[in-house]
């Protein structure tokens, strides 16, 4: 029995806070396990933002084949049902093909539907779901939580004042199907064998992370990462799409405009990043208590560790 036969029911999840080392590993694993790689970030699906969002590089694209990584754009909404959809399709032709799916990325809505399951709740209109997009912008964030609510109550706990696009979703579900996102999502499963998930989680030390956050802007906060800001500006985006989202485009405009300098540029991007990777930490202590947390310095032995866990 060949080595490799002892991975091919598996399908490899690897979650964590951004610049956690993430894709380095997926990478690895993937060359090892003749495994393809599928995106399982938000914000690397839009085909506009590639430096931005750290997407994979054009190296590391001819190493080990991809999947949705640029696959929408950023004038468009894209939700976590959308990305399900295709997940299954690409989960189902690599598993086809005798190679090793693994899913890499730092959002914890898309781990969290391929490990419980997504409720069937009926497709919503893109008119009416921009209707609400709207109403959250007009009213402001306390104004709009306090009116989700008054009309779903099963929210309340559940849904913080600063998840604001869980807080859009859960008013649109109540409002346009009369029942709540919580009640949807009773008896939802998942569609893969829970023995065949490995569950991984980069759990690394919030001083190495600030380091590596801190590495990675500096890096990235160059005339290519202007230049792509700089395009997207001009599509004149409706405040209401997710992409608006993705750290460094506010504040370069802002340095682009003679607002702000380069050190501070630098630095807002620095504490926004810090501030987001802190809120998906907080994710995975509510949502992946049975995920195996792993972290070492020696890349190589985290990298075993992973290793045993797949097989």
């Amino acid at each position: 029995m060949s080595k490799l036969n002892r991975y091919k029911n598996k399908i490899i999840l690897i979650a964590g806070p951004t610049a956690s080392g993430k894709s380095k590993i997926a990478l690895s694993l993937a060359e090892k396990l003749k495994g393809e790689i599928i995106n399982s970030d938000s914000m690397q699906v839009y085909k506009e933002i590639s430096i931005l969002t750290a997407r994979p590089s054009k190296k590391d694209l001819k190493k080990i084949k991809h999947h949705l990584y640029g696959i929408t754009s950023v004038k468009k909404s894209y939700s976590v049902g959308d990305w399900y959809k295709q997940v299954k399709k690409k989960i189902k032709i690599i598993k086809k093909r005798g190679k090793v799916p693994i899913l890499v990325g730092g959002t914890g809505l898309y781990f969290n539907a391929v490990t419980k399951g997504l409720s069937k709740i009926p497709i919503i209109e893109e008119k009416k779901r921009m209707k609400i997009r709207d109403l959250y912008l007009k009213l402001g964030k306390k104004a709009f939580y306090k009116k989700l609510l008054l009309l779903d109550p099963k929210s309340k706990n559940k849904i913080l004042l600063t998840d604001t696009q869980r807080a859009i979703r859960a008013y649109e579900v109540k409002k346009f199907t009369t029942k709540s996102i919580y009640d949807w999502a009773k008896n939802t499963k998942s569609e893969f064998e829970n023995d065949n998930l490995v569950k991984i989680y980069i759990d690394i030390p919030r001083e190495k992370l600030l380091k590596r956050i801190y590495l990675r802007t500096s890096k990235i906060i160059n005339k290519k990462c202007f230049s792509e800001v700089k395009k997207l500006l001009k599509l004149n985006l409706k405040k209401s799409l997710s992409a608006n989202k993705i750290i460094g485009i506010r504040e370069i405009n802002d340095y682009l405009s003679g607002i702000s300098s380069k050190p501070i540029l630098i630095e807002q991007i620095n504490i926004r990043t810090r501030q987001y990777a802190k809120r998906q930490s907080t994710w995975a202590r509510g949502h992946m208590k049975n995920w195996n947390k792993l972290y070492n310095d020696d890349f190589s032995i985290l990298f075993n560790k992973i290793l045993k866990l797949s097989s």
